[in-house]
């Protein structure tokens, strides 16, 4: 591995560390003074600064701590020559620190693997939310208060699914765009984030709504649909905007490198309203489950005094799904050290969670919706009549014109 390969570290660092390894080297001069014998100058590779060495021996330093994939506790190491000439690579003939050692293969191998499931996931979740919103849009009958949540609950996440594609292949997988740590990767990160946290904004509106219409009998269910379509893409607007001037204003030097990847106390910006949306949301659930056992054991009135189907279904689909959104945030202050034996589980599980939330979103709220499965149901049989009708009518039709033409023939002929 050449020092010359891309690094995930801005330029400007790397030209503070060049600026502090000149120094330094410049301020050693123990083999020009104390050495008669030929010696490799101390340099800068790009990535680390190594000393001047004796020729025949071998300089090490510890692997760098910004490359990922690259392990810390090990060590990388330049050769220098008998002739006092730094180590050459026969391909390129140029200078070569060796930084194949830093390499944990075995850890590499477990982070692609776990990329994995994030992409695998999210490319899942993203055609069962564009299945379930072109099926919500095709029946007209399904319009109604609590679909149109549902539709804006699987946009917010399809544009957060698709958005993470994007950052996974436009930016993790391009060390340089890391590396120059431009305006449009720090944006990508934003907006991306954004429609994150309008995720669980969206969940948080799914559980107000429907402790709304069971607990309060009068109430306008278009005005509050209204209301909350602005509560929930505004809110999360306002909180990444604050996100945003924070770590980008206010944070250290590495908070605002490599596109922002890397984990910052700000975080916590983001993670806290997530984290209360779906604290409010359980709230939420168990006093919709009280008024609803309340109202399930109360006597049947004239007109019935019981939750309507549709609410019932409703509530039993969040309640599935609340406890699955945001796991990987619950899980944030257990999360195992690095090198732990349970930090593979929590990668997977966190994994998991995180790029199916789409997926468990569109099985629950659509395609094990009944209303949908009936109205796909009723078209379904609707097509095949007609389809069979067609195809009798149009076999009566053609018997009636082969006896036509047989008829006009015999009648020329004769």
């Amino acid at each position: 591995m050449t020092s010359s390969t891309t690094t995930d570290a801005t330029d400007s660092e790397f030209d503070q560390r060049k600026l502090q390894c000149l120094e330094m080297l410049n301020a050693t001069t123990e083999f020009t003074t104390t050495r008669s014998g030929p010696f490799c100058r101390g340099t800068w590779d790009g990535w680390l600064c190594w000393p001047d060495t004796a020729a025949g021996e071998s300089a090490l330093l510890p692997c760098p701590d910004f490359m990922d994939g690259f392990d810390p506790t090990r060590f990388a190491h330049k050769d220098c020559d008998e002739d006092g000439e730094w180590f050459r690579h026969p391909l390129t003939n140029r200078t070569w620190s060796n930084y194949t050692t830093c390499v944990n293969l075995d850890k590499l191998e477990w982070m692609e693997q776990v990329r994995t499931i994030y992409e695998t996931g999210y490319s899942i979740s993203l055609i069962a939310l564009i299945l379930s919103l072109g099926i919500l849009s095709y029946f007209r009958s399904l319009k109604c208060a609590r679909i149109t949540l549902h539709m804006n609950l699987f946009a917010s996440f399809a544009s957060n699914n698709t958005l993470w594609l994007l950052w996974y292949r436009m930016v993790l997988a391009d060390p340089e765009v890391l590396k120059h740590n431009g305006a449009s990767c720090i944006t990508l990160h934003l907006v991306l984030h954004y429609f994150l946290i309008t995720n669980y904004a969206w969940m948080l509106c799914e559980g107000f709504y429907l402790h709304t219409v069971l607990v309060s009998a009068f109430v306008s269910e278009k005005k509050l649909v209204n209301w909350l379509v602005v509560l929930g893409w505004t809110t999360p607007g306002i909180v990444i905007m604050a996100y945003g001037f924070l770590r980008g204003y206010a944070g250290t030097p590495e908070d605002t490198i490599e596109c922002w990847m890397n984990e910052s106390v700000y975080d916590n910006v983001f993670k806290a309203p997530v984290c209360i949306s779906m604290l409010l949301n359980l709230l939420f659930l168990c006093n919709i489950i009280r008024v609803v056992l309340l109202k399930l054991k109360a006597p049947a009135g004239p007109q019935g005094t019981g939750p309507s189907r549709t609410i019932l279904q409703a509530f039993r689909a969040t309640l599935l799904l609340v406890p699955l959104l945001g796991l990987q945030y619950i899980l944030t202050p257990f999360r195992p050290d690095p090198g732990h034996s349970y930090e593979r589980t929590y990668e997977i599980i966190s994994a998991f969670t995180a790029s199916f939330q789409g997926l468990f979103v569109a099985v629950l709220f659509c395609f094990f919706n009944g209303e949908v499965i009936a109205q796909v149901k009723r078209k379904w049989r609707t097509v095949f009549l007609r389809t069979r009708t067609n195809s009798y009518t149009a076999t009566q039709v053609s018997r009636k014109a082969r006896h036509s033409s047989v008829m006009t023939v015999t009648s020329t002929y004769c």
